[in-house]
């Protein structure tokens, strides 16, 4: 296999303004892809598409709300129009929001995760099948290990997720006939600004010590981003990361003792360093 799989392929990359998605664009620059930025912060799109352009290789910003079903129609188009084709699209756009379900003073921010997360994925990638059939494509959902094994307090992220996990497996099966690869990525906590912009259940965003819950030994972004690269290269149907497989096993035999394990040992101490950090304040 080439040490550059990407050379001159045509990709898609939504949430590329930050973390993850931003990432990969600069991992694919670096494979000399062309590469179709899609976010909503116009002003960092055009940052990042001009440090990809100096590393000779052609990037476009195409600011894009993926809760917009005419939007994620018109960036596939945009794409198709500049490169005249389109070899991977991967779907990173994603967002949160926590607290109890009963404590939501309606269920518009639940809605909302589902349109980012969920559907986002569903209408880009709606659109980009017919071109992505005609290159034998891939398509790469970065997904969360919640979609494997849920955490409380987080039931339109986790629902979200799970949905995402469905879809992808039912299209796996769909488009096989015609060699269309779909990978779906189960990130563990990466460090990116994912928790900064979490939500509390009035749709605050919490700030710069969202980032409290993340230890020395957290994943970067990049260190992701290189883990889905590859894996997509390789077709793989699903990437499971940090305690993924030993969660996944888990819940199969004992799921009542893998929830005990998801709050004692998961989600406990991340609470316990962000109060940690906020006293510090």
């Amino acid at each position: 296999m080439s040490d550059k799989p990407y050379q001159n392929k045509a990709v898609i990359v939504t949430g590329a303004s930050s973390g993850i998605g931003r990432a990969l664009a600069l991992r694919l620059a670096d494979q000399g892809a062309w590469i179709a930025l899609a976010a909503r912060d116009a002003q960092r799109l055009n940052t990042l598409a001009e440090k990809c352009c100096r590393r000779s290789v052609k990037a476009i910003a195409v600011p894009t709300d993926v809760t917009d079903e005419a939007q994620c129609k018109a960036l596939i188009e945009r794409a198709m129009a500049e490169f005249g084709r389109l070899d991977m699209l991967i779907n990173n756009a994603g967002i949160g929001a926590t607290g109890l379900l009963e404590e939501f003073p309606n269920l518009t921010l639940f809605k909302r995760v589902m349109d980012v997360n969920f559907y986002g994925t569903v209408y880009c990638t709606y659109y980009a099948v017919k071109h992505l059939k005609l290159t034998q494509g891939r398509i790469v959902n970065i997904s969360s290990l919640g979609g494997k094994a849920p955490l409380p307090y987080n039931t339109s992220y986790i629902a979200s997720k799970h949905a995402v996990h469905g879809f992808s497996d039912s299209l796996r099966m769909e488009l096989s006939r015609v060699g269309v690869s779909v990978t779906v990525i189960c990130p563990y906590w990466v460090v990116t600004e994912f928790h900064e912009r979490l939500m509390d259940k009035d749709g605050t965003p919490r700030g710069p010590q969202g980032r409290a819950i993340y230890s020395k030994k957290t994943m970067t972004a990049d260190q992701c981003a290189a883990i889905t690269l590859k894996a997509a290269s390789k077709r793989k149907r699903e990437v499971l990361m940090g305690p993924g497989w030993l969660a996944v096993w888990l819940r199969m035999i004992a799921p009542g003792l893998m929830d005990k394990i998801t709050i004692e040992m998961v989600l406990k101490p991340a609470v316990r360093r962000a109060k940690k950090a906020q006293s510090k304040e």
